[in-house]
């Protein structure tokens, strides 16, 4: 149960990092602010660390991580197009990263709720991409 528990939890936890770090890369050629643009850039840089560790623990079970929802990515690459096409301001830009965080933290919230017998490891690191998601969404809002 624990194993099971753990490689559901990182799975969860891949796609989540690839979902965040995708949705960054979408929107950053839109940002006008290089104060916002350096904050996306080094965000998305804690995002590629954490998947680091979390490819790491994966290897350990011998399993290739998840991908992102397909209908889930594509749901977010066409709000996201459509927002910019219309208003390509820092603001929409913030808007969209804001509603990304948020729906990544609910997600985690639960999955972490959900594989309660998850190794300590696995937990952390679901806690930390939650810490990661929720310090980005807070930074963000003087942009909305």
């Amino acid at each position: 149960m624990v194993q099971q528990d753990t490689i559901r939890l990182l799975r969860e936890c891949d796609a989540g990092v690839k979902m965040g770090t995708k949705s960054i890369d979408d929107v950053l050629d839109y940002v006008k602010s290089e104060k916002l643009k350096k904050f996306l850039i080094e965000n998305k840089d804690e995002h590629y660390k954490l998947d680091t560790e979390l490819q790491m623990l994966l290897a350990q079970y011998k399993d290739a991580g998840k991908e992102p929802n397909p209908i889930a990515k594509g749901m977010s690459w066409m709000k996201t197009n459509v927002k910019l096409s219309m208003d390509q301001s820092d603001k929409v830009v913030a808007d969209l990263i804001t509603d990304g965080c948020n729906m990544g933290v609910k997600s985690l919230n639960k999955y972490l709720n959900e594989y309660k017998a998850a190794d300590e490891k696995s937990k952390d690191i679901c806690k930390r991409l939650i810490n990661l998601e929720e310090h980005l969404a807070q930074e963000i809002r003087r942009y909305l």
